[in-house]
């Protein structure tokens, strides 16, 4: 795997930024908080080099209202430490806490074989080896095993299914959809649900 880690590549672990993001950027980190009292901030970064935080153009805030100029200084644990041009304080580092930080797409390097970003399986239509339907991609997820798709029709019914090539042996960005082979038992608890909920009515 090449550049990015804000795609997710079937079969490895890797960091995935949350879903939501505007379709023309894609999101390559969030700050975490400030570090010590000078205004530099710790920033979970999404990319493969956590330091290539800054190496993708002008970084945007999630609205495109502010515009940040970040200089990575050193690692601390699992964050970046940076310094942001205008931050000078802590109080003015802490407020920024938890503010998505975005790149524009075109600004990123194509996928490999095998890799996807995250936000083109969102919204792609899911369907079982035998054509039944599932819903869709809700979100992508890694919860540090591996990534997940959360799939459904709704969050309310989602499940989780491993992003692998076993259990979603075709991805079809063109067709917009995935195909899942799941492993016995990984729907039972989403159909169950809606069983109970019919009752219910």
């Amino acid at each position: 795997m090449s550049g990015l880690a804000v795609m997710a590549e079937r079969g490895n672990s890797v960091h995935l930024p949350p879903a939501g993001a505007a379709s023309a950027r894609v999101c390559v980190g969030r700050i975490a908080g400030a570090h010590g009292v000078r205004g530099d901030v710790r920033i979970a970064s999404y990319t493969e080099d956590p330091f290539d935080i800054a190496a993708y153009g002008p970084v945007w805030d999630e609205d495109g209202a502010r515009r940040f100029a970040i200089r990575p200084l050193r690692m601390a644990k699992t964050h970046v430490v940076a310094r942001i041009d205008g931050i000078d304080d802590r109080n003015a580092a802490e407020a920024l806490k938890g503010v998505g930080l975005y790149v524009a797409r075109d600004a990123l390097p194509d996928a490999d074989e095998d890799e996807f970003y995250w936000e083109d399986l969102v919204g792609l239509r899911a369907e079982t080896t035998d054509g039944a339907a599932l819903g869709s991609v809700l979100a992508v997820h890694d919860f540090g095993a591996g990534e997940v798709l959360e799939v459904g029709e709704t969050r309310r019914d989602a499940v989780y299914v491993p992003f692998t090539r076993e259990i979603v042996p075709t991805v079809e960005l063109s067709a917009g959809r995935i195909v899942i082979d799941p492993v016995p038992g990984l729907f039972d608890a989403a159909e169950d649900g809606e069983e109970e909920r019919g009752e219910g009515q």
